[in-house]
């Protein structure tokens, strides 16, 4: 067994979706994108893909573009992916939800073992699911209900899933991501940055409690685990953004470290969208870890920040086209490992 975290961004392969010329005509218009230039939007796509294939060295499986689905490149939303287990969404949008068929069969072409989400009841955005290396994050958003988040809990039974409310019109993947193992990336808005203080305790069926601190729910397995939990909260390490020792971390932030039981490093960048990012160790452990992130003039703002990641080498991508549509990087593609990593 290795350490904690360190299975984080292992990856041998990534899934991407061609952009349709649907994305910028009337159908995109239909579906409430704004108008954007399709060209540009192929040109970031392209790009994207050939940092993933030639600069990361992943396989990439491209799916054409379908002009049914104008949203289709988005396809972070349609899977949570962890080890050989691939969970199908179900999105809120039901014009979004045949998706999910052509990115299902690619990755049972791939070896994955399926997971569907049956319950009617429940929606679930991929983008709305952050994973840790060590446990998962589910933001409740527009796009993620309560029982999605279940549904997260109840496939990957390994880790410890909690939820987060997300209160701006962004994903919880717009919001923050993982800079490395061990540490988190957030934006500095009001959305961001709540603050979260008030806990109780809730009991859900025989052996399961929910830990709920004012709208955040930890899904445990172990009741015992979770009483400790509400005795010892754990906070994050000191950020490492210049901030005094001891500093409030940002709101997403605080309320994870109310809710785990591992300690993380923290990193605040001045723009939400740039935390939308990709930490990826490609190839075999022991070759350095990448950080796909936003640049090629996106977010200027917050690229001096993210240099202070050092253990990490940073790869550029601009898709400031492509988030006319909605597409944040994390939403244009799902990488996965089909290799073991011991």
């Amino acid at each position: 067994m290795g350490t904690p975290g360190e299975g984080l961004g292992r990856c041998s392969h990534a899934l991407i979706r061609g952009v349709p010329e649907s994305l910028a005509s009337g159908e995109g218009a239909a579906a409430g994108l704004p108008a954007l230039d399709l060209a540009k939007a192929q040109r970031e796509h392209g790009v994207l893909g050939g940092k993933l294939r030639q600069r990361l060295g992943l396989q990439l499986v491209e799916l054409p573009p379908e002009e049914s689905l104008p949203l289709g490149p988005l396809l972070g939303d349609t899977a949570v992916i962890q080890g050989d287990t691939a969970l199908i969404t179900r999105p809120w949008s039901p014009a979004r939800r045949p998706e999910v068929d052509g990115v299902r069969k690619a990755l049972q072409d791939l070896g994955l073992r399926i997971v569907e989400m049956g319950d009617e009841n429940a929606t679930l955005d991929g983008t709305d699911v952050l994973f840790t290396g060590r446990e998962f994050f589910v933001g409740l958003s527009k796009w993620t209900n309560h029982r999605g988040a279940e549904i997260v809990a109840d496939t990957f039974r390994d880790f410890a899933v909690s939820t987060v409310p997300v209160t701006s019109s962004s994903h919880l993947r717009g919001l923050c991501g993982m800079g490395g193992p061990r540490t988190v990336v957030a934006g500095s808005s009001e959305a961001a940055q709540k603050a979260v203080r008030d806990r109780q305790l809730e009991h859900r069926g025989t052996g399961t409690i929910n830990i709920v601190f004012r709208g955040f729910t930890k899904f445990s397995a172990a009741a015992a685990a979770a009483a400790k939990s509400l005795q010892s909260c754990p906070t994050l390490c000191d950020p490492i953004d210049g901030s005094p020792p001891g500093s409030p971390v940002p709101g997403i932030l605080q309320a994870m470290a109310v809710l785990t039981d591992h300690p993380y490093a923290s990193l605040t960048l001045p723009d939400d969208a740039a935390a939308d990012c990709l930490f990826l160790r490609p190839g075999q452990p022991g070759l350095p870890p990448f950080l796909l992130h936003r640049g090629g003039g996106d977010l200027p703002n917050s690229q001096e920040a993210l240099q202070k990641l050092s253990d990490v080498t940073l790869v550029p991508v601009s898709c400031s086209e492509l988030e006319k549509a909605g597409a944040g990087l994390s939403s244009l593609c799902l990488v996965l490992s089909t290799r073991p990593h011991n």
